[in-house]
């Protein structure tokens, strides 16, 4: 059943999100993209904060409970690791485009070539960020399956702004609108294959629980906190900022609503 569980959470944020932001691209929705960059932020730091943290501290290890210390030590781990993961990523999708700066004497056709490399990269780094999902998702399965489907609506309302760019990147790198949904739907698929490996890797190992929860923890607050939240400061109008916090606000009351149903019952 948990295995199940896994199966349907991970393809619903690795795929269906794919498939949602190959649907939001059509120009009247996009509109819609700032605000689920702020109900993003909502729900991935309710999620992390409210459920996911709270949940790893009530964990058992062994005979004990997870040491505190420990755990914070774990998150703090994740934190820098997703810094550096990202790093890497800004180095690879690092390209310009034709005409985008006149000082810069590459032969005609150079900048589209490099931006069909850069197509590709953010297909494998897709991939790997997908593939970390379907892990955490399994782990958090593992652990309460409440907390797997918050944590996978978590992950996938966060997914749909970042497949729908990841969308226009590859549109922009060369590729049709039908082939560049097609290779997402593929990489959406890595989601599918970490939490299949999370089940079969996480389940022996209990003791290991917390400390995925909280790298789950870490993962979303750091994309929350250190992608998300700079998006959003780019607009400082009060109307804006008055809209960002409401659907901000909403995002977080979607998963103390969600996470007090699940807990009741």
């Amino acid at each position: 059943m948990i295995l199940a569980s896994i199966l349907i959470a991970t393809f619903a944020s690795g795929v269906l999100s794919v498939l949602l932001a190959g649907w939001l691209a059509l120009p009247l929705l996009a509109r819609m993209l700032p605000h689920m960059v702020s109900l993003s932020t909502g729900v991935m730091l309710a999620a992390a904060l409210l459920d996911i943290m709270p949940e790893a501290f009530e964990s058992h290890v062994g005979a004990g409970h997870a040491e505190p210390q420990a755990l914070f030590a774990t998150l703090l781990g994740g934190l820098l690791f997703f810094f550096l993961l990202e790093k890497v990523e800004l180095y690879r999708h690092n390209h310009h485009h034709e005409g985008d700066d006149p000082h810069h004497h590459h032969h005609h056709g150079f900048d589209a070539e490099q931006a069909g490399k850069g197509g590709w990269s953010v297909l494998v780094g897709d991939a790997t960020h997908n593939f970390c999902d379907g892990v955490l998702i399994g782990a958090a399965f593992l652990a309460d399956p409440a907390l797997g489907w918050l944590t996978a609506l978590a992950v996938g309302v966060h997914e749909i702004p970042h497949e729908l760019s990841a969308f226009i990147v590859l549109l922009h790198a060369g590729f049709s609108k039908r082939r560049a949904l097609m290779f997402n739907c593929f990489t959406g698929l890595a989601s599918v294959l970490g939490g299949v490996l999370s089940y079969v890797a996480l389940a022996p190992f209990e003791a290991a629980l917390p400390y995925m929860l909280m790298v789950a923890a870490s993962t979303l607050i750091y994309i929350a906190v250190a992608d998300l939240i700079p998006q959003l400061q780019k607009r400082l109008d009060w109307r804006d900022t008055a809209t960002q916090l409401a659907w901000m606000a909403g995002g977080i009351g979607l998963i103390a609503t969600i996470s007090g149903v699940a807990h009741g019952h």
